[in-house]
């Protein structure tokens, strides 16, 4: 089958299940690919969430092949699982079972209540699923079978034979009720023999599919990736084995062939969420991690954002001048008075003054006039000399009398020319920025609209975590318009503090 042909079957053979087993996506494309890529997938869950319904239906997609169902009890026995015994091998004083229609000779099994099977089964079970052979007496039988779906109420109980069998698991999930009630009305009206499949693939498609699959290239940043979930996991001490990661990367490469994919990239990782889990409580964490990681961080504008605030303050830092006097604000004074109980200070009390009642340079007390244009100010630290206080105007007054100080409110011609070219460089990078930014999203939605194993939910959260990432640009847009505002105005303050005769 070609690659086209084979992603429109997976396609619809996922729109007939989504349109039966609501909120089952996540679970309906583990169980294919854990299907096409000869693994096995558990659904672990309480009763009456249809996880074997889910699978039995799963299983049917395979046109041609052998399908083994049971239900496991503690008290079952290997008669049940891999066949009885052969009289007529009894007769021959030989040991052997008659295998024809049970778990040896299946191309799919469904084995229910997996972890209730006892010890005289595990071995073989065992055997069974990792290496697909089975001791027949004394002989070795070759396992047809591509994927055994186990379906559990429960976790494995600490046994290290169940342990075993758990790891076997590559594919985990937690099947959970429906929360919607429109899902849950349309699923308990429906009768389940409604659910025909019509859609199905041949034991020859998954054959080609995990053939192609053997080779292709996986990505650097997805190894990357790979390599970093696994220090991470390892420090939050969740240990995934050599093997089981070796089987992972398989079925990246698996999920890739479908896609019609030329090697494994980064958004297919988003698979090893359903991979890497001991304990369904461990699921949230391990997914942030892996989207984060997924989600590469956006566009680098961290030097341009700095480069727009160091121009916004050595715009600012033109009209730096120190005061020749020290300046109190009273108003601060009288609303820190309230706060700290009728304190006073002065410069003979030795209390430390507070940096926003005093200013000893014209640039802060620019700025503070500018945000509360109506507080008053007073010469040196004599806060209580409220008869004293002086409006802005006044005080400037003041200092051009006395001092002959002038505030500097706008740049030389100079320096606004330089501060303009500057300008006209970050607008220039801002603007490539953004172009690269809506590109990137552009691709990025395309990348996950076209690869049809990452969920409906997944691709939300991946694309709503790039946007996050890049909020700076939106940020240095602000700053770069503020700073475009402040080189177009005449003055950088809007104050009046013109010579007498001027107009203001």
């Amino acid at each position: 089958m070609r690659v086209l042909d084979l992603k429109n079957t997976i396609l619809n053979i996922k729109q007939e299940f989504s349109e039966y087993f609501k909120e089952r996506d996540a679970e309906i494309n583990g169980s294919l690919l854990a299907l096409l890529s000869g693994e096995h997938i558990l659904l672990l869950g309480p009763p009456g969430t249809a996880k074997t319904l889910l699978a039995n239906k799963i299983c049917e997609t395979i046109e041609g092949g052998k399908f083994f169902h049971y239900l496991l009890t503690r008290f079952s026995t290997p008669e049940e699982v891999f066949g009885p015994l052969s009289l007529k091998a009894l007769e021959r004083d030989e040991f052997s079972r008659r295998i024809e229609g049970y778990l040896p000779t299946a191309h799919i099994a469904l084995l229910d209540e997996i972890f209730k099977a006892n010890s005289s089964i595990l071995n073989s079970l065992l055997t069974v699923l990792n290496e697909r052979k089975y001791h027949n007496g004394k002989e070795l039988v070759d396992v047809p079978l591509f994927s055994v779906f186990g379906a559990s109420n429960e976790l494995p109980e600490e046994d290290e034979s169940l342990e075993a069998l758990y790891d076997r698991f590559l594919f985990r999930y937690k099947v959970d009720y429906i929360q919607h009630e429109e899902n849950l009305e349309d699923l308990i009206f429906k009768n389940t023999d409604d659910f025909v499949l019509r859609t199905k693939l041949s034991i020859e498609d998954i054959k080609e599919v995990q053939k192609r699959a053997r080779d292709l290239p996986v990505d650097p940043e997805v190894r990357a990736i790979i390599k970093a979930l696994r220090r991470e996991l390892k420090n939050s001490n969740i240990f995934v084995s050599d093997r089981r990661w070796k089987k992972i990367v398989n079925i990246l490469r698996v999920a890739s062939v479908v896609n019609g994919h030329s090697s494994v990239n980064r958004m297919t990782a988003v698979l090893l969420q359903h991979m890497l889990w001991d304990v369904p409580e461990q699921r949230e964490a391990i997914r942030k991690i892996i989207l984060d990681r997924v989600v590469s961080g956006g566009t680098d504008t961290g030097k341009l954002k700095l480069d727009i605030l160091d121009l916004k303050n050595s715009i600012y830092n033109c009209l730096q001048q120190e005061l020749p006097d020290l300046v109190t604000c009273n108003k601060c004074y009288e609303e820190d008075r309230k706060t700290t109980g009728g304190l006073k200070s002065s410069r003979f009390s030795g209390v430390k003054i507070q940096r926003n009642l005093t200013f000893d340079n014209a640039l802060d007390l620019l700025k503070h006039h500018t945000e509360f244009p109506t507080h008053t100010y007073s010469f040196g630290l004599d806060y209580s000399n409220l008869n004293g206080s002086l409006n802005f105007e006044s005080l400037a007054e003041q200092f051009r009398r006395k001092y002959g100080f002038e505030f500097k409110i706008s740049l030389d011609y100079g320096d606004k020319k330089l501060y303009e070219k500057e300008y006209e460089n970050l607008e220039e990078k801002v603007n490539y920025f953004r172009r690269q930014i809506q590109e990137e999203e552009k691709a990025l939605e395309a990348t996950l609209r076209e690869n049809i194993w990452v969920s409906e939910q997944d691709s939300q959260e991946i694309l709503m975590k790039y946007r996050s990432k890049n909020t700076d640009i939106y940020e240095i847009v602000s700053a770069l318009n503020e700073i475009r505002i402040l080189l177009e105005k005449p003055r950088i303050f809007d104050v009046a503090v013109e010579k007498a005769g001027e107009v203001a």
